[in-house]
């Protein structure tokens, strides 16, 4: 099943940054969105299900990410959704992963000043005359970034050592 689907939530882990195999980044982590509703009798919210959710971010919007994001943030989320039942030896269950097209911060929670971090590809071939075009320098830098963020760490697992990465499976608290 794949649908579009838009959600708000709490990043769970440390966003972890894998590569894919021809070395474009991705960026990963999991996000919990909590239900609740407002019951009348007792006069407060009361949480519902938590439902968990693997976020994929790939190319420019996961370099983004990987600099943007860090475990226990409030984030919005919109991209396809990808339901998948699976099936071992000692047990079965669904996989709910969301591919993200686009991630920003919860205003709800949050303020915040942007920052271009450069055009990615589908922006740079819609960029009209008027526009400026990006500088060399700031063209420079992200390549740069980009050579560093390549750096594995050798173990083959595809990921970037970080000083949080032993927390990574930890889950965020949920504050309400």
């Amino acid at each position: 099943m794949s649908e579009r689907i838009t959600i708000s939530g709490v990043i769970g882990t440390v966003p972890r940054r894998p590569f894919a195999k021809n070395g474009a980044p991705i960026t990963s982590f999991r996000l919990a969105s909590r239900q609740s509703h407002f019951d009348r009798a007792k006069d407060e919210w009361v949480d519902d299900n938590t439902s968990w959710y693997t976020v994929s971010t790939f190319r420019h919007l996961a370099t983004n990410a990987a600099q943007s994001l860090s475990k226990g943030e409030h984030v919005v989320v919109t991209g396809k959704l990808f339901v998948r039942n699976w099936t071992n030896a000692e047990r079965s269950g669904t996989d709910v992963d969301i591919v993200a097209d686009a991630i920003g911060h919860d205003l709800a929670w949050y303020t915040t000043t942007p920052v271009r971090a450069g055009l990615p590809a589908r922006a740079k071939s819609e960029q009209t005359e008027s526009e400026p075009a990006e500088s060399a320098e700031s063209a420079e830098s992200a390549t740069a970034y980009e050579d560093d963020f390549r750096q594995l760490d050798g173990s083959a697992d595809g990921f970037v050592p970080d000083a949080t990465d032993a927390d990574r499976d930890s889950f965020a608290r949920l504050d309400s």
